[in-house]
């Protein structure tokens, strides 16, 4: 089995800082796109930002110069680093990666999109 395990949210002041982690592990042959997604009460939940694993980067407008994603392959590992932070990026932040896996039957590889469970970041104004 493949999962992902976040870390790093919490509660912060409007202006502050928060970096959150996302670890990817099991049988993994390679992982693609890894990224970030929110949920906000009420709300769906969208895109905050994406990396491929050459290292390109797409960002939600809302998010655009005040986070940054990144990741190292090596530890299967993508962060991102929230500077600036707004009330209104109060959410649920999941991790999501295309990942390869080997199987025990036939095809040996196959691709999944796996989610980790979500952690809290909340802003107070």
């Amino acid at each position: 089995q493949v999962q992902l395990v976040e870390s790093g949210g919490g509660l912060v002041e409007a202006g502050g800082s928060l970096r959150l982690s996302c670890a990817a592990s099991g049988s993994i042959v390679r992982i693609n796109v890894m990224g970030w997604y929110r949920q906000a009460p009420g709300k769906q939940r969208e895109l905050v930002a994406a990396v491929t694993s050459g290292g390109s980067t797409n960002y939600a407008d809302s998010v655009e110069g005040r986070f940054t994603i990144s990741r190292d392959n090596a530890k299967n590992t993508v962060y991102l680093q929230m500077s600036s932070l707004k009330p209104e990026d109060t959410a649920v932040y999941y991790c999501n990666a295309d990942v390869a896996v080997y199987t025990t039957g036939n095809p040996p590889v196959r691709n999944l999109n796996i989610w980790g469970q979500g952690t809290l970041v909340t802003v107070s104004s």
